[in-house]
């Protein structure tokens, strides 16, 4: 087969199998005897193995404890296996992508949200589930808006089409959304002026737009949260600021008032819950940004499983929709002694980079570096950071087009940490369950697959699978 024609058909295409995951697969489940009430899915957008790797090595060394994920492992407690995580047009895929195979149960260019490369437009599983009568939400550390949770909700051709897809929200009425994003509900940030929180508002929704204000809702009425322009701060920077830990909450925070709201809803409920500046690190290099969001979103597995284990109805989904740069701790005769830097470090590349302006000298670098990072830059190395600004310049993940990427090369020698790339990989992922319909998890799955799997477990209607 000619390479075009491999990746316009789609890799599931050129193995015989078809863009639609309509091949009966993991037909057993059909056997599981418990249905699942409800289903809480987690994302670590981004997250390679080193991610998960090193983010517990950290934790063990310096809290002297597990992270959940890894527990659930050396307990056996949860069903594993590994997911390929393909899209319809690349053996690496995009956020949009990969979530619409889970969302909408086929595989789609990168870039779409459940729009199939014919031109189809299968029903997104949060749609199928509000459609049963389940509580539906998503909550995530990044836009509301953004390709994760947007996959479970929504068709579009284009993820970037977020004005668009707020609307979207307000006409779904989903019960519980939270995350960032307001540029994309404010009517001074919207191309069209409008007033989307208002119209949120009006039509009978609860909008909170900080911390206290989501943990005074009561899930009478459904609840729209958004806590920030674009993303939510790295894990690292809100503890380690005052104000903004007490304005923003964290994914764990966030997790535990989704269930709470959710889960008075006899029928059950079913909710995404993505960390999703683990990908966003993962992009920029960044170590303690990656590492602390990872245990970030780490508590947040906590809290899904403390409550499924006590409901024992419900179907948890441990999972990341593809690598990213593939990080890892590597050996160096200061390998311990370096890890142990980022025990102290109270910001990310991110914020300390934005200290910076072009008045900086070296000696003023070094200082910050040493403060927040106890990071010993030399006067060359802080010299090619300087060097490496482009002022007034946008990018990708990088609004202020920060020198990440020297930045982390630099820091390579200080935290024995060093990365593969800048971007996505096709590695296959972690993939855990617990809970009904766990016991039916295979050792090897393709990522559009885990749609029929979550609608056979809930035991839904046969008319809803693709």
């Amino acid at each position: 087969m000619k390479r075009r024609d491999f990746f316009k058909n789609g890799l599931l295409t050129s193995l015989g199998l078809g863009a639609l995951g309509s091949i009966p697969v993991l037909t057993s489940a059909a056997s599981s005897k418990k249905k699942a009430k409800n289903i809480i899915f987690l994302v670590s957008d981004g997250m390679s193995s080193g991610t998960l790797n090193i983010a517990d090595i950290l934790l063990r060394h310096k809290e002297g404890k597990a992270s959940n994920w890894i527990n659930l492992y050396e307990k056996n407690i949860v069903r594993r296996g590994l997911m390929d995580t393909s899209s319809a047009s690349s053996l690496v895929t995009d956020s949009a992508a990969a979530g619409s195979a889970w969302g909408g149960g086929m595989r789609v260019r990168n870039g779409a949200l459940n729009i199939g490369p014919n031109g189809e437009k299968p029903v997104p599983i949060l749609q199928k589930f509000k459609s049963a009568g389940k509580s539906v939400g998503c909550v995530t550390t990044v836009q509301i808006t953004h390709a994760t949770p947007a996959s479970f909700c929504v068709n579009n051709g284009s993820r970037n089409a977020m004005p668009v897809i707020a609307e979207d929200y307000l006409r779904l009425r989903f019960d519980v959304m939270m995350g960032g994003g307001a540029e994309f509900f404010s009517p001074e940030k919207r191309a069209d002026n409008r007033d989307l929180f208002d119209a949120f508002q009006q039509t009978g929704f609860e909008v909170a737009r900080n911390r206290a204000e989501m943990m005074k809702a009561t899930g009478d009425k459904p609840l729209l949260a958004v806590f920030s322009e674009d993303g939510l701060p790295y894990a690292v920077d809100r503890v380690n600021n005052k104000e903004m830990s007490e304005n923003i909450p964290s994914l764990a925070e966030m997790t535990s008032k989704a269930i709470e709201i959710m889960s008075k809803n006899p029928k059950g409920f079913v909710m995404q819950v993505e960390g999703g500046k683990v990908d966003w690190a993962a992009h920029g290099n960044d170590a303690a940004a990656l590492l602390y969001d990872q245990l970030d979103f780490d508590d947040a597995v906590g809290v899904a499983m403390d409550f499924a284990m006590r409901d024992k109805e419900t179907l948890v989904i441990i999972t990341t929709d593809h690598g990213n740069s593939n990080p890892g701790l590597f050996y160096s005769s200061k390998a311990n002694e370096n890890l142990e830097r980022l025990f102290e470090t109270t910001a990310s590349n991110q914020w300390v980079l934005n200290q910076i302006n072009p008045g900086f000298s070296n000696s003023q670098v070094i200082d910050l570096f040493m403060e927040y990072q106890k990071t010993p830059l030399t006067q060359d190395e802080a010299q090619i950071i300087l060097s490496a600004y482009k002022f007034n310049e946008e990018g990708l993940y990088n609004p202020q087009n920060l020198p990440f990427h020297p930045l982390a090369s630099i820091q390579s020698k200080y935290t024995s940490i060093q990365w593969a790339g800048t971007n996505h990989s096709s590695d296959f992922v972690e993939l855990a369950m617990f809970g009904p319909g766990s016991e039916n998890l295979s050792g090897f799955m393709k990522n559009y697959e885990l749609h029929n799997f979550m609608l056979t477990a809930s035991k839904m209607d046969k008319d809803f699978l693709v």
